[in-house]
């Protein structure tokens, strides 16, 4: 009896989770409620405080899940011993997979950490130590060595992410302004990744002279 009880536990959690985390995406916290999400889930709202306590709990928890999947496989390309033209033509290519699988994800990322960044935000020093330390260890290197323009990982980043980030967050415009379908975007948004991994990787990297 006690594993059948928690198996009907875990599945209910799971499906209130699932359950918010799509309609968090799709409405942000704000115009979202609690009665959405019992809606979503197939359950009453009395059940998902029980298992939540509150839709800001059940958020926060959602939101730091999400926040970690965005930057999980950035960090593990990060500290790839690649070289530093490869890593960023990986970094490009994972950021675009993770923003066409859920392309509302940036947006929601972006608005909820404006919203509250001190509650929102988790612990970052992984990230800045990679960022600051490995990353910028090796464009400075290049950059001595004459094989890439002087650029600060600061500027770098939000160079790439941006670049890719606005093809996502302006799906819908841009589908409507083109009269484009879910297939046509997918096609469009690929030649534009490929457009940055060229113009990003010409600028940044000096072509080597034969002797």
């Amino acid at each position: 009896m006690e594993v059948i009880v928690t198996c009907i536990t875990q599945s209910s959690e799971e499906r209130i989770k699932e359950a918010a985390k799509a309609i968090f995406l799709k409405k942000g916290y704000a115009g979202t409620t609690a009665r959405d999400i019992a809606e979503a889930a197939n359950m009453n709202i009395a059940l998902t405080n029980y298992y939540f306590r509150s839709k800001e709990k059940l958020f926060v928890e959602i939101f730091r899940d999400l926040f970690n999947y965005y930057c999980q496989n950035t960090l593990r390309i990060f500290e790839k011993p690649i070289g530093i033209r490869e890593k960023l033509i990986e970094l490009i290519e994972e950021d675009f997979r993770v923003m066409k699988a859920e392309p509302n994800l940036v947006l929601f990322l972006m608005n909820e950490i404006q919203r509250d960044p001190e509650q929102l935000l988790p612990e970052l020093s992984k990230f800045k130590e990679l960022l600051h330390g490995t990353l910028t260890s090796q464009i400075n290197e290049e950059v001595q060595n004459g094989r890439m323009r002087d650029i600060s990982a600061d500027h770098l980043m939000p160079l790439i992410m941006g670049s890719l980030q606005f093809i996502f967050v302006g799906k819908k415009m841009n589908m409507k302004l083109h009269n484009t379908c879910e297939e046509e975007f997918n096609h469009f948004a690929e030649c534009h990744k490929d457009l940055i991994i060229s113009m990003i990787t010409e600028y940044l990297f000096v072509p080597t002279t034969a002797s």
